[in-house]
């Protein structure tokens, strides 16, 4: 049985991953630590785990008693983190945060369908950003085949669960539905992970101009990839299909991709059209699951050696 303990236990991705990991069959979360719910139980800040889970959060914690850890922090708390506690020598790390996603300090960045091979059995794992998650999915194949050498632009549009648990202008209810708005237009954060990672792949840089988007829902990434492409629609999708073969969350649908076909789940959508010697690529991914905590129970399950879809094989809602 893995011990799994949590940093920063009280935010959006915490109470997805903990959703995950009290129905693991191979896990057995040890702590849940917040210092603002100290002594309170999960299911006080997560209620969809009242009836689930007796644990409660707490304000101590002792890495030696667990053999994987998850830091579910702000952006920026890992490395503060790793200033004033040492990590066991056989401790596993996820990092959920952005902290180590250049692969600084001996992590191994996190997107299975990227580097599983060297995931396996990783003791430093930096879990790619949702936003990147998304793009790269939806580019990874061209980028192997050294077919992003053009522009590359991409518009997507996130759900609110996107911005974090606290409140804020942009997240607040009466302004967030029913509306749309762009952010952080060509300079969003996950564009170092993104480029650094394709131009790699492909042999010569790639730098995606990228427009974020607030949506006016609560979970999901709807993103859009446009670039041009002199494969015909047949061999593109083939390209697509035989690069993503064994990807145990990644599937090539031949129609149209929704929300409503992920959220909720670990999976990964993607679908193709191209006219004209454009070729439009659309993800579809869920921000909570294969964009953050899902992705990081399935890295887990690659470090530890167990089936990489243990404990993930959730289903999306069919309305």
């Amino acid at each position: 049985m893995i011990r799994a303990g949590i940093i920063g236990g009280a935010g959006y991705t915490a109470g997805e991953l903990l959703r995950l990991l009290v129905f693991h069959p191979e896990v057995r979360v040890v702590f849940a630590h917040s210092e603002s719910h100290a002594g309170a139980p999960v299911s006080d800040v997560h209620a969809g785990l009242l009836g689930d889970t007796d644990l409660h959060f707490s304000a101590e914690y002792d890495l030696g008693a667990i053999d994987v850890l998850f830091l579910c922090g702000a952006h920026g708390k890992s490395r503060e983190f790793w200033q004033t506690h040492s990590a066991p020598k056989e401790l596993t790390i996820i990092d959920l945060a952005q902290d180590y996603r250049d692969e600084s300090d001996g992590y191994v960045y996190g997107l299975p369908e990227l580097q599983r091979e060297r995931i396996r059995g990783a003791r430093r794992i930096a879990n790619p950003g949702c936003f990147a998650t998304a793009i790269q999915l939806a580019l990874l194949p061209l980028a192997a085949a050294g077919k992003l050498a053009g522009p590359v632009t991409v518009n997507a549009v996130t759900g609110s669960t996107g911005a974090g648990v606290r409140p804020s202008e942009t997240t607040h209810f009466s302004w967030r539905t029913d509306n749309l708005s762009a952010y952080k237009v060509f300079t969003h954060q996950h564009l170092a992970e993104i480029s650094r990672n394709l131009s790699a792949l492909q042999g010569s840089p790639v730098a995606p101009a990228f427009v974020p988007v607030r949506g006016d829902f609560a979970r999901g990434i709807f993103a859009t990839a446009t670039l041009d492409c002199d494969l015909p629609a047949e061999a593109v999708l083939q390209l697509y299909e035989e690069y993503y073969r064994d990807a145990a969350f990644t599937h090539v649908s031949r129609r149209p991709v929704d929300l409503k076909q992920v959220v909720n789940t670990n999976k990964c959508l993607l679908s193709l059209e191209r006219h004209e010697g454009r070729l439009a690529v659309f993800s579809v991914v869920d921000n909570l699951l294969k964009g953050a905590s899902g992705q990081a129970v399935q890295n887990m399950n690659l470090a530890f050696g167990l089936a990489e879809d243990c404990g993930l094989r959730l289903k999306a809602s069919a309305f």
